[in-house]
């Protein structure tokens, strides 16, 4: 856990820099495309748009679910730019750590005026 740990540190501080060159207000599009490229300007492995196949039981769907950002294959970001997080969006990031694997996930909410409100760490039990 050390490893997505550390990788978290980076992509909160990737999303500060993010947040303090545009601000709130925008789409998620535009704060999910410059939180990629700080991220891909670390050296991370990173992908954006990661497509989630859904498994149950002995059947593979491909539904067309799309992990915001995945860093390094170990960490799912979740981007919102919503008025404030509900307990939905909490319940959407622990379905993708069961579905894709990943043990910890950021929920990143960027319409906010300081990000670290908006920042919610996400632990698969």
């Amino acid at each position: 856990m050390q490893i997505e740990n550390d990788l978290a540190t980076e992509v909160m501080g990737a999303s500060i820099t993010v947040h303090k060159a545009l601000g709130p207000g925008l789409l998620e599009s535009a704060y999910k495309e410059c939180l990629f490229y700080e991220l891909y300007k670390k050296g991370l492995y990173v992908e954006k748009e990661k497509p989630l196949p859904l498994v149950y039981e002995e059947i593979r769907m491909d539904c067309g679910y799309r992990l915001d950002i995945v860093v390094e294959n170990k960490l799912i970001v979740e981007i919102k730019a919503v008025e404030s997080l509900a307990d939905i969006h909490l319940a959407q990031v622990l379905t993708y750590l069961k579905v894709s694997g990943c043990k910890l996930g950021l929920l990143i909410n960027f319409n906010v005026l300081m990000l670290k409100d908006g920042i919610r760490r996400v632990i698969k039990t």
